[in-house]
């Protein structure tokens, strides 16, 4: 692991969800871009001395020194954003696996490249959009492919949290800080740290592509360099057409991620905070209330379940869903699991770029 030591959030999140099935063990890592903070994390989390670094570069060329048979197998990346590039195309030339949070880079022509080389070196590659991973967004997935709902005509996404309705990143909050400086987190705010999200769900589920967009972006914070604030009008493919609001001022909202899908026979309704729950409203039928582990669910939706109905699954549950099925894909040496790619990765910094570039005005994605 690469970042993700004492103070971050997310590194304990991606450890504990890839300990959770027993298919991972975390052995090496340089996890603080301060080197002191590096070897301390390693020690809190007891990697044995050898396999602690303080920094990114000796955790590289200590593994290729190793005998084949004892390096890592994945590389997993929980740093800013700046650092995503540099250090996944390092390990990517020296033939490892790479599993990397969002956004993935800060350029399409990062995001390329990267592609790029993972296609020539076979190597997997995962971009972490944990909400892919929950077992009834896989049903909704599926309900749509099946034809369920008919031809998709509109489709909402919304990501309403609270936490920067005023001015976090002036205080010692480390989240918000790197979040909110354009060299860090990249181009987008809120557009990239969740309206990326908002887009892989979005895509995930229909299966349609951004083909136009037209976007404001607002920053509310006082003195805020990145947007806070965005509301996103998408012309989709096959005529459908959608909106995608994501916003971090959004008084009282916690992690309101919520996504309604219509089409020519029905609508579906799936919302982050009651994740175990699906609602599908055909035309002409009574509605439908799908739960997580219940008869009837497709197999991509009874993958994700741990636990009988009833049990609640969440976030933790859905992230462990990626790097189970990446596992998988690792040790028998394909690449077919249900996990978000390198190009699902490129896409939301297209997307990112795209929104933008618009300005309130219409544009080609």
């Amino acid at each position: 692991m690469v970042g993700g030591g004492r103070d971050a959030f997310i590194g304990a999140v991606h450890r504990h969800a890839m300990a959770l099935d027993g298919r991972y063990e975390l052995v090496a890592g340089a996890l603080s871009s301060t080197p002191e903070k590096a070897l301390a994390s390693g020690r809190d989390l007891g990697l044995a001395e050898d396999r602690i670094h303080a920094d990114w570069h000796a955790l590289l060329a200590d593994e290729l020194k190793r005998p084949a048979g004892e390096r890592i197998d994945l590389l997993v990346i929980v740093t800013p954003n700046h650092l995503h590039h540099e250090v996944a195309l390092a390990f990517i030339d020296a033939g490892f696996h790479v599993a990397c949070d969002k956004p993935l880079v800060h350029s399409s022509a990062q995001a390329e490249e990267l592609a790029a080389r993972v296609a020539a070196r076979g190597t997997a590659f995962a971009v972490t959009y944990n909400y892919s991973g929950y077992p009834m967004v896989r049903e909704a997935r599926e309900l749509v492919r099946a034809g369920a709902i008919g031809k998709v005509r509109k489709v909402i996404v919304e990501y309403h949290q609270g936490w920067l309705a005023g001015a976090l990143e002036q205080s010692s909050n480390k989240q918000s800080s790197w979040r909110a400086d354009p060299t860090q987190s990249g181009p987008g705010g809120a557009l990239g740290d969740i309206g990326t999200h908002a887009e892989n769900l979005l895509s995930t589920v229909t299966g349609l592509a951004i083909e136009q967009l037209c976007a404001e972006l607002s920053s509310f914070g006082p003195g805020r360099l990145l947007d806070d604030d965005a509301s996103v009008l998408l012309r989709l493919s096959g005529g459908a057409r959608g909106v995608l609001l994501a916003s971090q001022m959004a008084v009282g909202h916690e992690n309101d991620l919520r996504l309604r899908v219509f089409g020519e026979r029905g609508s579906l309704d799936w919302r982050q905070e009651d994740p175990n729950v699906l609602m599908h409203l055909p035309l002409d039928a009574a509605p439908r209330r799908l739960t997580r582990g219940s008869a009837g669910l497709s197999e991509s939706a009874r993958r994700g379940c741990r636990l009988p109905p009833g049990h609640p699954e969440g976030f933790i549950e859905a992230f462990a869903n990626i790097y189970t099925e990446l596992a998988a894909d690792l040790q028998a040496g394909t690449r077919t699991g249900d996990y978000p790619r390198v190009t699902d990765g490129a896409r939301g910094v297209r997307f990112v770029e795209r929104a933008v570039a618009s300005q309130g005005q219409w544009i080609a994605f």
